[in-house]
């Protein structure tokens, strides 16, 4: 059973929630003015995770041809055999279903747009077959979670979460343009687009730069919006220095740098912002 749990979370990349649950939590602490109440906080941890699970398997699922052919993907589990395509699907449905209930248990609003959420998420996985922005879908996949979050605690959309969102979004897409340079040759070879493919790594990566840039300037617009103090302030600062150095380590095609400069350092990077955040209304 043990095994099986692993072989699960592995399937999913659990440890890759880190991206997208302390944004979420970040906009509940902003929302809430503080710790946001038990119930609602644990739905909302119940929901990101379920989506993010059950997006991350459909995915699998849909690059699974792909990932037979990837060198450097053909060790998942749907290509090895760890797991069936009928246990990846069963998977998915109940991760969504779970999604779907958590929504339904934090309000209406929550529960009508739970539908269309999954549908974006869905989406992304075939986005490599038509554009080369890829990375932008899958950064407004992840940037869902801070509106989500606020829409679960209030039942509306404000300004503090859209902030958030164009951050997260920017700052996911920046991470995955640093990540796709590790399959730019086979992504040309067998016509899957991304930017890497487009315009080569080194131009890519200049994109990935500017992403990031804005990123900053939209999380500096969200804590002046949210009216977050020095706690957050000095974090802002050594995200900024956390960013570059990923910049300044990730070297096209090098796994273990590319590694390093994608969960490393913005693994990081979002669980020190949601501290910083919570701290700040702690000390309040």
């Amino acid at each position: 059973m043990l095994e099986r749990i692993r072989t699960y979370l592995s399937f999913v990349r659990f440890e890759h929630a880190v991206f997208a649950l302390p944004f979420a939590l970040t906009s509940a602490w902003v929302c809430a003015g503080g710790v946001p109440p038990l119930r609602s906080l644990f739905w909302i941890v119940v929901a990101v995770i379920a989506a993010r699970s059950a997006a991350m398997g459909f995915n699998r699922i849909v690059d699974l041809e792909f990932d037979k052919l990837n060198p450097r993907t053909k060790n998942r589990e749907l290509p090895t055999g760890k797991l069936t395509l009928k246990q990846a699907w069963a998977f998915v449905i109940v991760s969504a279903l779970v999604f779907v209930f958590a929504a339904y248990q934090l309000n209406w609003l929550a529960f009508w747009l739970s539908f269309p959420t999954l549908a974006w998420l869905f989406g992304y996985s075939y986005t490599k077959r038509f554009t080369d922005w890829s990375h932008l879908w899958l950064g407004s996949a992840l940037g869902i979670a801070p509106v989500g979050a606020w829409i679960a605690l209030k039942g509306t959309i404000e300004l503090p979460p859209i902030l958030l969102m164009i951050a997260v979004t920017c700052w996911v897409a920046g991470f995955d343009i640093i990540y796709a340079t590790l399959d730019e040759e086979f992504d040309r070879r067998v016509g899957l687009h991304s930017l890497v493919v487009r315009y080569g790594a080194k131009k890519a990566l200049w994109v990935s730069r500017a992403l990031h840039t804005i990123f900053l300037l939209a999380l500096a617009a969200f804590g002046k919006v949210s009216g977050l103090g020095i706690v957050f302030w000095l974090a802002w600062l050594f995200t900024a220095g956390l960013i570059a150095y990923e910049h300044a380590i990730a070297k096209p095609g090098d796994p273990q740098r590319v590694n390093t400069a994608f969960f490393t350092v913005n693994g990081i990077v979002s669980i020190l912002l949601f501290l910083s955040t919570a701290t700040d209304f702690a000390l309040r």
